[in-house]
């Protein structure tokens, strides 16, 4: 089975937001590496901890990392862009972790538009890409996946999957729709908060940082951040969208 870790950058909203764009990015990995993945996940946390102190029961939460810090002001601001960065090269030197992103620019779609079709596009890549089997790490036979997601709307993202194991319509190339309901993704969601969970951490900070190539922060620029997401290539599923040289699906 493969899990796919999930977190948004932005807010969906499309009346005085202060984004344009709202985006989800999600960690995949077989079900296989969780425990090595978990093991070099916490003792990259203990480097961190050692390294810049940056204990393991604080949550990196990039926005709030980076803008509204709290307690975490003791550590300076250019240590905590080298901490967002050390998060990138540790998913891009995991062998089995694939990174997926949706990027929605909501002008000219409503609240729920924004919602459903970024949620939309992200699972059913993770659908196909199950389906035929592109991504890295152990392959089973019948392979299936399940979607753990950051709080969110729980219901609207909950209802949203069931519906698609009925009806979902997937426009064709030649005209017209094809029914390609789900059969690969399993269960309803489940939802995490992030302050537990590590993985819900390290996506947080790759969905942030893929809002810097399209909304960077005059500080993230300034120190290179609006570039880190491109480190990630060699974990980039870039078959998820030929139009994108990043892999970024963006509508």
């Amino acid at each position: 089975m493969f899990l796919m870790y999930v977190d948004e950058s932005g807010d969906i909203g499309t009346q005085n937001s202060p984004t344009n764009y709202f985006i989800l990015s999600a960690l995949v990995f077989h079900e296989l590496r969780w425990n090595a993945i978990m093991e070099n996940l916490v003792a990259f946390r203990r480097h961190l901890r050692t390294t810049t102190g940056l204990k393991l029961r604080e949550e990196i939460h990039a926005t709030h990392f980076m803008n509204r810090p709290g307690e975490l002001r003791r550590i300076k601001r250019h240590e905590r862009v080298d901490i967002l960065k050390q998060c990138i090269d540790w998913v891009a030197d995991q062998q089995d972790i694939n990174v997926i992103t949706v990027v929605a620019a909501k002008t000219g779609k409503t609240k729920e538009q924004v919602f459903d079709w970024s949620w939309q596009r992200l699972i059913q890549r993770f659908e196909n890409t199950i389906r035929y089997r592109n991504f890295k790490g152990p392959v089973n036979p019948d392979d299936r996946g399940m979607l753990i997601a950051d709080r969110t709307d729980d219901k609207q993202l909950r209802l949203l999957v069931r519906r698609m194991r009925r009806y979902n319509p997937i426009p064709n190339v030649i005209g017209g729709y094809r029914n390609l309901t789900l059969d690969y993704v399993i269960e309803d969601p489940i939802m995490r908060e992030s302050k537990d969970s590590f993985l819900h951490q390290i996506v947080d900070v790759v969905s942030y940082c893929a809002r810097q190539l399209y909304e960077p922060n005059t500080y993230m620029k300034k120190k290179g951040g609006h570039k880190f997401y491109e480190r990630l290539d060699t974990a980039l599923v870039k078959h998820a969208s030929k139009s994108h040289p990043l892999g970024i699906v963006a509508f």
